[in-house]
């Protein structure tokens, strides 16, 4: 079912697949995936100037604008590289994982804040705490802007 808790389960179940490769060395990134990963992390700057999500103090359309602009990104990545990027939902990670299972994870979220800023282009408000955890999932102390921390290459 294509919920945002489903969607986030997956989220976290791609990234925690490619992650767990990388950790006990079985994926070993390259000097282009470094790159990507940079560039990833140059473009979805939240410029949140240090603040923990959620970022309530933010308007509905800056806060759905931040999570949507992960998807872009993330599709202008997977073709630099050459990744296809898949459905998570109700598929398990390839293994081994790496980079496309990555992107793709990371990109499911994005993916919901394309939705949820056509639904609020509409007139429709989406749920506060799904939001939240978007925000969550993407920002802060373990989410995907500390990725990097996660590499040993």
């Amino acid at each position: 079912m294509d919920t945002f808790t489903a969607r986030l389960e997956g989220a976290w179940e791609w990234w925690s697949a490619a992650i767990e490769e990388a950790q006990e060395g079985h994926w070993v990134r390259d000097a282009v995936e470094r790159q990507v990963m940079a560039d990833i992390r140059a473009a979805t700057n939240t410029l949140h100037d240090g603040r923990l999500a959620p970022f309530t103090d933010d308007s509905w359309h800056v806060r759905i604008g931040r999570i949507g602009n992960w998807a872009g990104v993330l599709r202008l990545a997977a073709r630099a590289g050459g990744w296809e990027l898949r459905p998570i939902l109700g598929h398990s990670p390839t293994q081994p994982a790496g980079m496309a299972e990555l992107l793709s994870g990371i990109y499911a979220i994005g993916e919901q804040g394309e939705i949820w800023m056509k639904q609020l282009l509409g007139g429709e408000l989406p749920p506060e705490d799904e939001i939240a955890q978007a925000e969550g999932f993407l920002t802060g102390p373990g989410s995907i802007e500390d990725l990097e921390l996660f590499f040993y290459d």
